[in-house]
């Protein structure tokens, strides 16, 4: 765990107390987000619908189960909307589908009728959304510029950011978070990983020719923090690191990063025939996606290059196991199992 100096320095950014409403706040970017900007001395107000999972948060924050129980007359600065059904779960039934829309359609129009009802608009509202939204390409380098293609996480993507709209009528500025691979040991796609590579049964999917536009997590706090403190940022902003890598590139980098060899490959057929869409938008294809609008703005990664982020994320758990760090990394089942099913949207 990190120290609460070293965790406030990731919204250095912010210059003053700021308020700040999270939704999504108990997931495992929120959960991150809202204990950074505590430990800066900001106020946070957390929207969670089970209480008790606020109960991993580190205080002070205030929380609340419904907006209706925000007072118009409270002064917000920014909002983080980071709310929505998981969608790594379970496989995509009809069911799962309309929950996932459902889910981030109804939190992101609660947070524009709040906004609309503010006596004080906030200076920003900052949306979630995912790299998803481009659908489905091959090598093509895209920026915030690009288009998208048809797919269901285009078609989500698509519908959350729409449904942001008003807030700018409003006069809010809005920012369409386009969030790629979040990376960390204690949740997302890289703690489903750990265990099975650190057994020697990891390794690439399918060809491993599609890409991987990930970010390291605390980068995405202090990018966050960026967005909130940078008027001219608008719009969509990709949310990767500027080195996105092909699968079979992570699946050896994160193996060698682990001292294990990357030798098995999960076929792509069999994950179409077990998954199907799921596999498809999720593990087989993929996007090469650049932070074209970040870059410009002045934004400095903590860890462009994947080998940065592993090597700092695998080192500081290495060292809060006692383990030198020449030596294979052995992390709990625990630690491994505790990933946050509401981390990341399509």
């Amino acid at each position: 765990m990190s120290a609460p100096g070293e965790t406030a320095a990731l919204v250095a950014a912010l210059s003053g107390r700021r308020c700040v409403l999270v939704t999504g706040a108990t997931g495992f970017i929120g959960r991150r987000l809202c204990e950074a900007l505590a430990a800066a001395g900001h106020d946070v107000i957390v929207l969670t619908r089970n209480p008790a999972r606020a109960l991993r948060l580190r205080p002070p924050f205030r929380l609340v189960t419904s907006l209706d129980q925000i007072d118009s007359a409270t002064a917000i600065d920014a909002i983080v909307n980071l709310a929505g059904e998981p969608i790594a779960n379970a496989l995509w039934t009809r069911r799962k589908r309309r929950r996932i829309l459902a889910s981030r359609l109804r939190v992101t129009r609660q947070v524009v009728q709040l906004i609309a009802r503010l006596e004080r608009r906030p200076a920003v509202l900052i949306s979630g959304s995912a790299i998803g939204w481009y659908g489905l390409w091959q090598d093509e380098v895209l920026t915030e510029f690009d288009g998208g293609k048809r797919c269901f996480s285009h078609r989500v993507c698509e519908a959350w950011e729409r449904a942001t709209k008003r807030a700018e009528r409003l006069g809010t500025r809005v920012v369409r978070l386009r969030i790629g691979l979040v990376l960390g040991i204690e949740g997302g796609m890289l703690a489903r990983l750990l265990l099975p590579f650190e057994f020697g049964l990891g390794g690439s999917i399918g060809s491993g020719r599609q890409w991987m536009s990930w970010i390291e997590r605390d980068d995405l706090i202090r990018l966050i923090a960026h967005v909130i403190a940078t008027p001219r940022l608008t719009g969509a902003v990709n949310a990767t690191a500027p080195t996105p890598v092909t699968n079979a590139v992570f699946a050896a980098d994160l193996a060698r990063a682990l001292h294990r060899p990357a030798l098995l490959r999960m076929p792509a057929s069999l994950l179409r025939l077990l998954a199907g869409d799921l596999a498809k938008e999720l593990l087989i294809g993929g996007q090469r996606v650049i932070p074209d609008k970040a870059d410009v703005s002045g934004f400095k990664f903590q860890h462009p290059t994947l080998e940065s982020a592993l090597t700092a994320m695998l080192a500081g758990e290495s060292a809060s196991s006692g383990i030198t760090p020449s030596a294979p990394l052995r992390l709990s089942r625990e630690a491994v199992t505790s990933t946050d099913k509401s981390a990341q949207a399509a």
